[in-house]
């Protein structure tokens, strides 16, 4: 194994799988999915997170999904339910009770994502060690306090809307209302965005500050400021890429109006058809761009500074804009394709991102492994199992 200095190990993360292959996997899933009226969802997601997970290797030994089916289903038919009895609220008039459910599920929304994040690291093995996910839900809440902001800003938005607004209002009142209604709607959009922000920073470093492998804690460095540079930077990408696009329908646009003869009729028509799909495929494709440069900054940022205690960290190379590239020519393939390359652009972008990564190990990988291992042990199951039900799969 390559060393990178006297006393570390260094191990590049490896992924083996191939799009044929998973293909055989995504095909099966979407056909029995679409057969049980989506009731196959669960089984499909194992599958999906077996096969991913059995390829992905770390120091030539494969990561492990050991989920049970039965929790999974469980999760999956009792978000079926919530659905439902929120949907028929919701068509029957039921004003107050569908207020009720979005308050409830705004107040459980922490609890599914601890559920998730803890059903997930408990499920994952490597080694035969079982990773987990020990924050309690004192801590998980406190750190969604940026999701219970942004419900406090579209409230008070909410109140201010319905001040101004009443439907007994003649035209030049709707006129004078419709100031402060943006201004409000403006400033809760404004709050929200930061409260994303905010939220993905603190949920991020929960996970990895109170995973578990082997009894040894996650180690995390970024700080809020490194997640808001992101944030500004995708945020110009995506204006870069709506002014290019622009720019190019202006220029076509231009081209064929000169070239086209004043009374063109239906060829006019047709072309005018034409550019309003295109204009709404481009829309599609230019937010691409930006998710991928997102995606890729915040994959750098996290790996490049996260570790296992003090006696393992990681490092990530992956190349910004060739992910980027990557994204884009998935995306137009997907639609030439109609769908059908979809389980070949997870495959590529997953093998990207694992394969940019190397793990570098403090004193040996078999002293590690023989160290987690023993510390597992001590631990038990019971603290793993000890939050109760995993709602979500």
């Amino acid at each position: 194994m390559p060393r990178a200095r006297p006393g570390i190990d260094a191990y590049p993360l490896e992924f083996s799988g191939g799009g044929g292959e998973f293909f055989r996997v995504w095909i099966v899933n979407v056909l029995l999915t679409v057969v049980t009226f989506g009731f196959y969802t669960p089984f499909a997601r194992r599958r999906t997170a077996q096969y991913f997970w059995g390829h992905t290797m770390v120091a030539d030994s494969p990561l492990e999904f050991t989920a049970q089916q039965k929790k999974m289903v469980v999760g999956f038919l009792l978000l079926v339910v919530l659905y439902l009895a929120f949907k028929v609220a919701a068509e029957t008039g039921q004003d107050t009770t569908v207020s009720l459910m979005m308050l409830a599920g705004a107040g459980f929304a922490p609890y599914f994502w601890g559920s998730a994040m803890r059903f997930r690291l408990n499920a994952t093995r490597w080694r035969g060690v079982r990773l987990q996910f020990t924050a309690t839900w004192p801590e998980v809440y406190f750190a969604s306090w940026p999701l219970f902001i942004a419900a406090l800003a579209w409230a008070g938005a909410a109140v201010a809307i319905d001040a101004r607004v009443s439907p007994s209002m003649t035209p030049a009142q709707a006129k004078a209302a419709a100031g402060p209604v943006l201004i409000a709607v403006g400033f809760a959009l404004l709050v929200t965005v930061v409260c994303l922000m905010r939220l993905e920073f603190n949920y991020k470093s929960l996970l990895v500050g109170k995973a578990r492998i082997g009894g040894q804690p996650g180690r995390w460095k970024p700080v809020f400021g490194d997640f808001v540079k992101i944030w500004l930077a995708t945020v110009g990408v995506f204006v870069g890429s709506v002014v290019l696009v622009a720019v190019l329908l202006v220029a076509v646009t231009g081209g064929l109006g000169s070239l086209l003869p004043r009374k063109a009729g239906l060829a006019a028509i047709l072309i005018g058809i034409a550019l309003f799909i295109a204009f709404v495929f481009l829309l599609f494709l230019v937010s691409g761009p930006a998710r991928a440069y997102r995606e890729a900054r915040l994959h750098r940022l996290v790996w490049n500074n996260i570790g296992v205690s003090h006696v393992a960290r990681f490092k990530c190379d992956l190349r910004v804009g060739g992910y980027v590239m990557l994204r884009v020519k998935n995306i137009l393939l997907t639609l030439l394709t109609l769908g059908f390359y979809r389980p070949f652009a997870l495959v590529s972008e997953y093998r990207m991102k694992v394969d940019s990564v190397t793990l570098h190990v403090k004193g040996g990988l078999d002293q590690l492994a023989g160290q987690l291992a023993r510390e597992e042990q001590g631990l038990g199951d019971a603290i793993a199992d000890a939050a109760g039900l995993d709602l979500v799969g």
